[in-house]
């Protein structure tokens, strides 16, 4: 039997039901269609469990510096059925709000399945055979298990499982240094495991300028985590205490004995399932569909959206996707990615907010540039909190005086860089920050300041602009 609807939503992670419900709310009757939890990632196994565990770890390690602040309290212990705990209640209230959020809007249709094309605009799930002029594919991805030598015969940890352990791990090996292994790694010593790094790379973050690598491996090995790079040769064994981590790295010993390995080393989409071909619809050598600047597939009347398309891993690009393809189909506007400042942050503590170009990739784009760095030492809301770890770097074009990028790694660092965000948004000029009156104390304070020493008094001061 076929069904026919106006509109089909492969996936209910951030952008599908978001879509829905703007479909459903223009008269449209759709279809959305998810095999395993509504959400998605960042519900169930990603933002929210993650920054939830990073707030218990904060809450232990602000408890471990208790007597620097003139706080003294008794032994410190973990209870981490409770912090497990807190970390589900968080993504089943959220799950739940997603799943009330889908049954109010009328005119949808909840499908659980798996959903796979078997022609153009035309999909099967459960045995039913489901057409629509319009399809949206908002199936997110998962994390990406390398074939190195010896997975398969040993238990690791991803971070969908890492979530819910009832105990913590007596040596935490943390394969992959970047945002994932990071905020897992800082998270688990702070609850008081042995954590060690491993990373391929020469450095941590390696997509960061040199200067937010170094900062950041030095506070974390200051926590006391062990950080082992260029691993160039990383293998994985069964042991008698746990896992033996080949690592061969150019300094140290040529392995590293666990109790327990989570594998951090990216994410894939999950798109090998779907039977796209039988659509038309065209993938990279990495699997991610592949889209126009208008999230359009290669098949006529399929999108893409979210992290399955490549063009941003973060709930928020997901998002600014659901807005691209709502605004386009339903406003009569013309949005595209390329119109996207990204921006994004680091949760490891104190926290890494990034916008636009990193100094790196200004440097290469061969423009005269003026670039600002302070460190949070000079942060009297920093100092005040006893969190002076890191730095504010600020990057502009010499001639238009427009931001090209900054970084702000430090203590409210993921909240502050929205100042900048916001200004590259509105195209302004970098001077006009200096008219700004900004609150005292706060760590934002510092980014007009940050402005002023892009290049003294070479006249990026511009006329205040008008008030309304």
């Amino acid at each position: 039997m076929t069904h026919t609807f106006d509109a089909i939503i492969v996936g209910a992670g951030q952008a599908g039901p978001a879509l829905a419900n703007r479909l459903t709310g223009a008269g449209k009757t759709v279809a959305i269609i998810e095999r395993h939890l509504v959400g998605g990632t960042c519900v169930n196994t990603g933002c929210k469990p993650t920054k939830t565990l990073v707030a218990s770890a904060y809450a232990a390690r602000l408890a471990q510096r208790g007597a620097e602040y003139g706080v003294r309290t008794g032994p410190l212990s973990i209870d981490m059925p409770t912090v497990a705990a807190r970390a589900r209640k968080v993504i089943l209230d959220s799950r739940k709000g997603n799943e009330d959020w889908l049954a109010s809007m009328p005119g949808l249709t909840l499908i659980r399945g798996h959903a796979r094309f078997t022609g153009p605009r035309r999909i099967e799930v459960n045995g039913e055979t489901l057409e629509a002029p319009q399809i949206f594919l908002n199936v997110g991805g998962r994390a990406n298990v390398p074939d190195f030598p010896g997975v398969d015969q040993v238990d690791y940890l991803t971070n969908s499982t890492i979530i819910p352990l009832q105990t913590v791990p007596e040596h935490l090996v943390v394969v992959g240094g970047s945002y994932i292994g990071l905020e897992f790694a800082q998270m688990f010593r702070r609850f008081g495991a042995e954590v060690t790094i491993v990373e391929k790379s020469a450095r941590l973050v390696s997509h960061e300028d040199e200067d937010v690598s170094a900062e950041i491996r030095t506070f974390l090995e200051a926590e006391g985590i062990a950080v082992r790079t260029d691993a160039c040769c990383i293998t994985l064994a069964k042991h008698e205490r746990g896992v033996k981590v080949g690592v061969d790295c150019t300094e140290g010993a040529p392995e590293v004995v666990g109790t327990h390995v989570l594998l951090a080393v990216g994410r894939r989409p999950n798109t090998d399932d779907l039977g796209l071909d039988e659509a038309g619809i065209e993938t990279d050598d990495k699997g991610y569909i592949k889209v126009d600047d208008f999230l359009r597939t290669t098949a006529e009347g399929v999108w893409a959206m979210g992290d399955c398309n490549g063009k941003g891993a973060f709930t928020h690009t997901a998002w600014n996707d659901y807005e691209i393809v709502a605004a386009n189909l339903l406003d009569g506007e013309e949005r595209k990615v390329s119109d996207r400042i990204l921006g994004y942050a680091l949760y490891v503590d104190p926290p890494l907010g990034r916008v636009g170009m990193t100094e790196s990739q200004a440097r290469k784009s061969g423009r005269p540039l003026l670039i600002s760095k302070r460190p949070m030492t000079r942060v009297g809301r920093a100092v005040e909190k006893a969190e002076t770890w890191g730095f504010m770097k600020m990057v502009a074009d010499a001639q238009t005086k427009k931001i090209l990028g900054a970084a702000i790694l430090g203590t409210g660092g993921d909240e502050a860089i929205h100042g900048i965000l916001d200004m590259m948004n509105a195209d302004a000029p970098v001077g006009t920050l200096q008219w700004a009156v900004p609150i005292h104390p706060t760590v934002s304070e510092l980014i007009p300041t940050l402005v002023g020493d892009l290049a003294p008094g070479e006249g990026l001061d511009v006329q205040r602009p008008p008030r309304q």
